[in-house]
């Protein structure tokens, strides 16, 4: 198959979607090589979280072309401001850390990504520190982890080859993709996914229900709220399930406290 018919651009419907995040990036010239790697891969949204240095002269030089990618970046202050209306949050990290993740390598994550994105979901792949990447805070905004399976006895990846490797998987993925509209199981349109704002919103909603009832009984909630974390996350909620169930804790919150007045 001939190069232009296989070709995906920025106008993809699927690709408008799909958002590379820098957190925190110590070099501009990482920030150039990064929308490089990007655009060589009809990828087109960068956003970037907190920057020590705004991209300069030496993010354009290093961009090599990609100045459109680099000059429309969205510069955001934390990383749930850049994610807030995503359905799917990927955070590529290379060490196992404390925040128990699933971990995904790049061609899983990047077909995973590209089904939410050609169903209408928005989802962003967050990429972290050179030297110290995400922190744990950061990635339990993600909703699963990818990790590129490098040689163990050198492992070390620049921040923007890595960014290379998921942006060349997702070119891959969007090649074999198809962008109708998304459909449950029966053939019938679905409400549209959830967005990480509604789901971080139900998540604060059902840890204050679960104080107001004394589920926890004295004992740290921090435990069971990243078990349910991860239960509702799986589940891959729509909006219209969210306000149910935001709905149902409500009435919750309600007859703990007409239960505490009655005591």
């Amino acid at each position: 198959m001939s190069s232009e018919s296989r070709s995906v651009n920025p106008s993809h419907p699927a690709a408008q979607r799909l958002r590379i995040v820098l957190v925190g990036t110590q070099h501009p010239g990482n920030m150039g090589s990064a929308a490089r790697a990007m655009k060589t891969m009809g990828l087109a949204r960068l956003v970037l979280v907190a920057p020590e240095r705004r991209p300069n002269e030496e993010s354009y030089a290093l961009a090599a072309g990609a100045d459109d990618v680099l000059g429309d970046a969205l510069i955001c202050e934390t990383l749930a401001d850049a994610v807030a209306d995503c359905r799917l949050v990927l955070g590529c990290t290379a060490r196992s850390r404390r925040v128990q993740l699933e971990e995904l390598l790049p061609r899983d994550a990047a077909a995973r990504s590209v089904t939410e994105a050609a169903a209408g979901a928005e989802v962003a792949l967050v990429f972290g520190r050179e030297r110290t990447g995400l922190t744990n805070d950061e990635l339990q905004l993600c909703h699963a982890s990818v990790h590129i399976p490098a040689n163990p006895d050198y492992s070390s990846l620049n921040l923007a080859a890595a960014v290379q490797v998921l942006s060349y998987e997702l070119r891959l993925a969007l090649l074999d993709a198809s962008s109708g509209d998304a459909m449950d199981a029966a053939g019938e349109r679905r409400d549209p996914p959830a967005s990480h704002a509604e789901m971080e919103g139900f998540f604060a909603q059902l840890a204050q229900t679960l104080d107001a009832i004394d589920f926890h009984k004295g004992r740290a909630p921090e435990s069971a709220m990243r078990k349910l974390r991860r239960l509702y996350l799986r589940a891959g909620l729509d909006a219209r399930e969210v306000r149910i169930l935001r709905g149902i804790l409500a009435d919750a919150q309600r007859m703990a406290m007409l239960a505490g007045s009655k005591r």
